[in-house]
């Protein structure tokens, strides 16, 4: 199977969702934020080109624990190490933590 850049963003979307911390890809406010395949969407990853090379765009949310800078360094040295591009991260949201509340008092 030849390789595409559209099969790229799922690639990238794959290491950028393994990197602890990240809670998801998030296709930013209204939704524009994603690459088109054909049937589907792969939210969250955009691949341009300025007039020198074309650059990765990765939107994520993290766990509400999760260090901001530190994990964005860490989505960049993910995608680096599978294509050498250059990689802007935007933070999009911090999820809160999910735990049950006891509905009982005592």
């Amino acid at each position: 199977m030849e390789h595409s850049e559209l099969d790229d963003s799922e690639a990238i979307a794959a290491v950028v969702c393994a990197v602890p911390g990240v809670e998801g890809l998030h296709a930013g406010m209204f939704g524009e934020v994603a690459t088109y395949l054909p049937g589907r969407r792969v939210p969250g990853v955009r691949l341009g080109q300025d007039w020198v090379q074309v650059h990765v765009h990765v939107h994520v949310s993290l766990l509400h624990d999760a260090p901001v800078r530190a994990t964005a360094v860490a989505i960049q040295h993910a995608v680096i190490a599978l294509f050498d591009l250059p990689v802007e991260v935007t933070i999009e949201d911090i999820v809160p933590p999910t735990t049950e509340v006891s509905t009982h008092a005592g």
